[in-house]
Parts: C-alpha cells; structure tokens; sequence
C-alpha cells in the first residue's frame, strides 16, 4: 500500500487537504476525522438548510446522511481524482430532491417559528414562507435534473462550471437545464402572484 496510514508528523491536519484528510481516516486516523467533520459538517448543512426552504430538522438530518456516506466511502477514494466538497454537494443536492419530492403541497403553519425581535412580524413571515413552500413544492414538480441546477444555481449560488462538476454533466447542459427550469417554474408560479405577495412586481 502507498498510502500513508497517517497524515505526516510535519503536516498540520488543520491545513491539510479535505482529499488527504478522507484518506487519512480511511488508514485509521480518527483525529483526521473530527478535523474533516469540523470543516464539513457546517458546510452541508448549510446548503441542505437552504434547499430544505429554512427546515432544520430535515437539513440535519440530510447532513447525517451525506457525511455517513462520505465515511463509507472512504477506503475508495483516489486522492485526486475529484474533490471532496464536490462529492458532498453532488449527494446533499439528491437527499435534498429526493425529500422536497415527497413533501406534502400544504404550508405547515404551525411550524413556523416564533420570530425574533429584528425579524418581520407574524403576518409578513408567514407570506415569505408561504413563498419558500411555494417555491421548493415548485421544484418538487420540476424534472429531477432541472430542479437540482436550479437549486444549485439560485439556491447555493453556485457558478455554472461548478454545478457541471456536481453534476457530471457539461456547461452548456447546465445552461440549457436551469434556462429550462427557471421557465417551469415562472410558469407553475404564474397564477399564485397575488397571493405570495408579488402582484405588483
């Protein structure tokens, strides 16, 4: 084997890279581990938060998800060969349109948490999540490959070339997928303007 079953003595594992930092846990270093986690964690919840519209429960558990899979496929990365940020946008973006697909076309109100004392009131809180669930019920009803570009796109604010990397896919299939998928959703949001508060946009 070639691989070190550490990271070197002269290496800080706090400026090691994410690639050897997988390896290293492979081979055992469990320290590598909680650094990995450390750095990755807030990252995939982040973007499972925002893809989920705001549902933390949901996006926690999604970051569970992708970073257990991450762990599993630790002995079977090739250092190198693609990044790990990269990997994990690539499952957080699937577990999060595999969830908004079977979320129910209702607004739980009761849900909504209580706003804090900066935070727009009641009613104006209700509206934009009104307009987050119209949004993600939206995307739910989008083809799968459009609703992840799209979310990828105006959700995680990532570029073009980045989401091609995520996805696998070209530039110019990325273009044609969120041009696609911003239309779909102009058009299966047409009719609810008024009431999401957008009648005089």
């Amino acid at each position: 084997m070639t691989l070190a079953a550490r990271l070197p003595e002269t290496d800080s594992p706090d400026a090691a890279p994410d690639g050897a930092l997988l390896v290293a846990f492979a081979n055992g270093d469990m320290g590598a581990a909680r650094v990995l986690a450390a750095r990755l964690t807030p990252r995939v919840l982040g973007q499972a938060t925002r893809m989920l519209g705001g549902d933390r429960a949901e996006a926690e558990d999604v970051a569970q998800d992708a970073m257990m899979r991450l762990w599993k496929i630790a002995p079977d990365w090739r250092q190198g060969e693609a990044q790990v940020t990269t990997w994990l946008y690539r499952v957080v973006a699937n577990l999060c349109t595999d969830r908004l697909r079977r979320r129910r076309r209702t607004v739980d109100f009761e849900g909504v948490a209580e706003p804090e004392d900066d935070r727009p009131g009641p009613a104006e809180q209700m509206q934009e999540g009104a307009r987050m669930t119209a949004l993600h019920d939206a995307l739910a009803a989008l083809p799968d490959r459009q609703a992840q570009a799209v979310a990828l796109r105006h959700l995680e604010g990532l570029s073009n070339p980045e989401i091609a990397e995520v996805m696998e896919i070209s530039v110019e299939a990325v273009e044609s997928l969120t041009a696609r998928g911003k239309r779909a959703l102009a058009a299966l949001l047409a009719g609810r303007k008024d009431e999401l508060g957008y009648g005089h946009d």
